[in-house]
């Protein structure tokens, strides 16, 4: 996937994030959190080292990105800026993308599979914090264990060396009604209780507002911070 050519200005992205922190603290204040509770994590694929760099200097501690063969060259453009955030993965990886992976990311949201987590197991040389992917919705298009799966996957998960499993994430399907996602949301909470896990990493630009009242902890905003892709 090619770089957008053209990313908001360092005014527009700083006036965008202000807003989605405006409304992530309101919505978060509604289900009785602070917040300070909801990790907000920008996503900047398709979009140049220099909309990151600009989100950065706005205060935007965690970014994330769907690819490891984008987020390599843009990481370490961010990194010679001086710009030094969390990055997190947050699209679908491949087994032979493990090693550049784990050099490239703090935190992988996406793991989907029992052999997926043993190859980062078994390649990682410190602990990385990692999501267990749900396909709570059963979409075909989409990876990740399926609801019953994993709570029988996650015990062998979080007992594998090098893994900090923190807890579950969901892409939920697309919909101009949020309200619509809501018991998407709603499940995967009582998934992450079941396991006593404690970080849940659901809510786009489309839906956050709905998924921080349904208990997300960490929200993955791409468009409202760096505008419309092409």
């Amino acid at each position: 996937m090619a770089l957008q050519a053209v990313a908001a200005d360092a005014a527009s992205v700083a006036a965008n994030l202000r807003s989605v922190r405006a409304r992530i603290a309101a919505s978060a204040e509604r289900s009785g959190r602070p917040g300070s509770a909801i990790r907000l994590i920008g996503v900047s694929k398709t979009f140049p080292a220099e909309a990151v760099i600009s989100a950065v200097a706005a205060g935007l501690c965690d970014i994330g990105e769907n690819r490891v063969q984008e987020a390599a060259p843009k990481a370490a453009l961010v990194a010679g800026s001086g710009a030094h955030p969390v990055w997190h993965l947050i699209g679908h990886l491949q087994t032979n993308k493990v090693k550049p992976a784990l050099e490239l990311f703090d935190c992988i949201h996406s793991v989907d599979s029992l052999h997926l987590a043993e190859a980062l197991s078994r390649h990682a040389r410190r602990p990385v914090e990692i999501l267990l992917e749900v396909n709570v919705a059963g979409e075909a298009t989409k990876t990740g264990f399926t609801p019953t799966d994993v709570v029988s996957a996650a015990p062998a998960i979080a007992g594998l060396p090098n893994l900090v499993l923190r807890g579950l994430m969901t892409v939920a399907p697309e919909t101009s009604d949020p309200e619509e996602v809501r018991p998407v949301f709603r499940q995967l909470r009582m998934l992450n209780d079941e396991l006593r896990l404690t970080e849940l990493s659901m809510g786009m630009s489309g839906d956050y507002e709905v998924a921080i009242s349904e208990g997300a902890t960490m929200v993955r905003i791409g468009r409202a911070i760096f505008g419309a892709r092409a």
